[in-house]
């Protein structure tokens, strides 16, 4: 292993042109390969986030590829994190940790000069442990408004000595404009940097694109590395909103409006604030789940489930959900209709009968009535909890027997029972602590008798497949159906989604003149 890492930068023309799996991507690659590779991301601005293993919190992007990598994420990954709070507003999150709610002009003017030495250094332990790393860019290098105290773009590049390669979405079209006019804002040290270009997202007969990417080569001296189709059916976590939208539209595209025959019709909450969207991954892939987004009481339709995400901001998304109208809705769905009702984090929080926010830690909303279909009540206090958890839930069992949950917690309220309870929804394993208000420290969430209504604080609760199988058939005895034998295992299909993006990624991408370009041979340690 080398005593300092070789580096490499993926930079994008926009924001969600694909740099984040593309990184992945190369990250499988290069460790397929051999090398230790780390990623990396000075500055991430995301609701989407990941719980590291000493309870740290950085977005969820580089906790994805750290599992490209098969390496433990750290906080060194990620240094610092945004997490959108407010209208211009956003938290703060030094190494994991909570460290203030700015406002863009303060966060600017006042930490960014800060900033820059915590990057370097996080970037500095990274490299002396590892042959190789992948670092990321955020949004675009040509933000002429942003360069000044980039952290994140060319200045990052330039203090990793990194080749820059430029990643561009060709499915939105003006492709080479986005290239062309970014390589022109840049300085002409900047566009030195660039080492070449990758063409993503592409649809149909690479041939016809061929004009064009001599054109481009011609007008700007850099090559074309790689054109990459289009992957559908990606099979990795999404990292932010943006994403989310287009795989909302996707969902529209490729999957009937209606269920079929056999299929529970699930739907989500689109909060205004949502957060950790990833944790519905799963029933994207179930057989028999027919899954879908509702934003407004116009598409509701007739839901056989409704789920409740979380949110970045659960008093002012719960304030929301009543004025549209929609916070009535599911309480009628629940209680009049029997309808199946989950929530996680602050869906859980909503579910309960009242939330209170004594110290403005949310907004400005001190206390809001929820939607009282459990027994709970939530106090909010600036103390952000974030930890990984397991433990056991015999919720939906068949034999009584529980079975084991595994995920992660970030929430800043703490939830109580107004009302005694024979168990927590799940029960966590020996010295973990807390969490949902059982007084020994070892209970989470609530659940209605009958198993219909329930919510939780762990994120990921639905990655568990033993216990997302056994739910979905509790739903299906109640519709009618017949309950189904356990196919997905999630944990297996996203180990081969990594090694299906890298195989697709490889393909097309030009490997041996990237090791060129970061200096290294094709062939590790392996």
């Amino acid at each position: 292993m080398t005593s300092k890492a070789a580096t490499i930068m993926i930079q994008g023309t926009a924001s969600d042109v694909g740099k984040s799996i593309i990184t992945a991507a190369l990250c499988r690659i290069l460790v397929q390969d051999g090398w230790c590779t780390a990623p990396f991301k000075s500055q991430n601005m995301s609701l989407n986030s990941y719980v590291t293993f000493d309870g740290k919190e950085i977005g969820r992007a580089q906790g994805v590829q750290a599992d490209a990598c098969k390496i433990l994420a750290t906080t060194d990954m990620n240094p610092i994190l945004l997490k959108p709070k407010q209208d211009m507003v956003a938290q703060v999150v030094v190494h994991g940790k909570p460290y203030a709610d700015l406002d863009a002009r303060a966060y600017r003017e006042s930490y960014l000069p800060l900033a820059e030495q915590i990057v370097k250094d996080a970037l500095a332990r990274l490299r002396s442990g590892c042959d190789v790393v992948v670092l990321e860019g955020a949004g675009s290098p040509a933000e002429v408004n942003l360069k000044d105290r980039d952290i994140v773009n060319m200045r990052m590049a330039g203090w990793a000595n990194a080749p820059v390669l430029l990643v561009a979405d060709i499915d939105r079209g003006g492709v080479f404009a986005s290239i062309v006019g970014t390589l022109d804002i840049l300085t002409t040290e900047e566009r030195e940097r660039v080492k070449g270009f990758i063409i993503n997202k592409f649809r149909g007969d690479v041939s016809l694109l061929q004009p064009g990417l001599d054109w481009l080569e011609q007008r700007t001296g850099k090559p074309v590395l790689g054109v990459i189709p289009y992957l559908p059916q990606l099979g990795i976590e999404d990292e932010d909103s943006a994403s989310l939208d287009a795989k909302r539209a996707q969902l529209y595209r490729e999957q009937s409006p209606h269920k079929a025959k056999g299929q529970l019709d699930i739907a989500v909450i689109r909060l205004p604030r949502l957060s950790n969207f990833t944790d519905f991954d799963p029933l994207q892939e179930e057989k028999d789940v027919h899954f879908r987004y509702i934003s407004n009481l116009s598409e509701w339709g007739q839901p056989d489930v409704v789920l409740l995400p979380g949110s970045k901001n659960t008093m002012d998304d719960l304030h929301d959900l009543h004025a549209s109208g929609l916070a009535a809705r599911i309480v009628r769905f629940a209680r009049e209709e029997q309808g199946w009702v989950a929530g996680i984090c602050a869906g859980y929080q909503m579910l309960g009968q009242r939330l209170l926010d004594p110290l403005g830690c949310e907004a400005d909303h001190p206390e809001l009535d929820g939607l009282g279909l459990l027994a709970t009540e939530t106090v909010f206090t600036p103390h952000k909890r974030t930890v990984q958890v397991q433990g056991s839930s015999s919720l939906f069992a068949r034999d009584g027997e529980g079975m084991p949950i595994e995920g992660y917690e970030i929430h800043m309220g703490r939830t109580t029972y107004l009302e005694a309870v024979d168990a927590p929804f799940l029960i966590y394993g020996d010295g973990d602590g807390y969490a949902g208000g059982e007084a020994d420290g070892h209970g989470d969430g609530a659940a209605a008798a009958d198993g219909r209504i329930w919510g939780t604080y762990v994120h990921g609760i639905l990655h568990n497949d033993d216990f997302r199988r056994a739910w979905l058939n509790a739903v299906r005895l109640a519709k009618g159906l017949q309950p189904l034998e356990a196919e997905l295992r999630y944990k297996e299909r996203r180990e081969a989604a990594f090694e299906r993006l890298a195989e697709h990624v490889r393909r097309h991408l030009d490997m041996p003149r990237i090791y060129e370009m970061m200096g290294m041979k094709e062939s590790g340690s392996r």
